[in-house]
């Protein structure tokens, strides 16, 4: 068996089902992997925020580890946006229950 015979991606879907479904158990049977794999991939995914590999020179990791800053602090940015529209229709749903339905 190699190293990577599954994908990041095929592991990041696998970490999402497990998350979504809350029974790693399952998902493992589901897709014929053992569990302690996923249980490991789940450790890394904690760690380190991904599945994927680090590189392994210094300069490399470190950039590396820059790019994936840089993409979580945008992918935040993004859901703070979309929090922020949430609010505000919530609100907008408040005021016109209101207006139609006074106390």
């Amino acid at each position: 068996m190699t190293r990577n015979k599954y994908s990041d991606e095929f592991k990041e879907q696998i970490i999402r089902e497990c998350q979504e479904t809350g029974n790693v158990a399952l998902v493992a049977r589901r897709h014929e992997i053992s569990s302690n794999t996923i249980h490991t991939w789940i450790r890394k995914y904690r760690q380190q925020g991904s599945v994927k590999s680090l590189p392994r020179g210094e300069a490399v990791r470190a950039k590396a580890l820059e790019q994936r800053l840089k993409e979580v602090s945008q992918q935040n940015d993004q859901l703070k946006r979309l929090l922020a529209e949430k609010e505000l229709e919530l609100a907008i749903l408040r005021e016109i229950r209101d207006l139609k339905n006074p106390h």
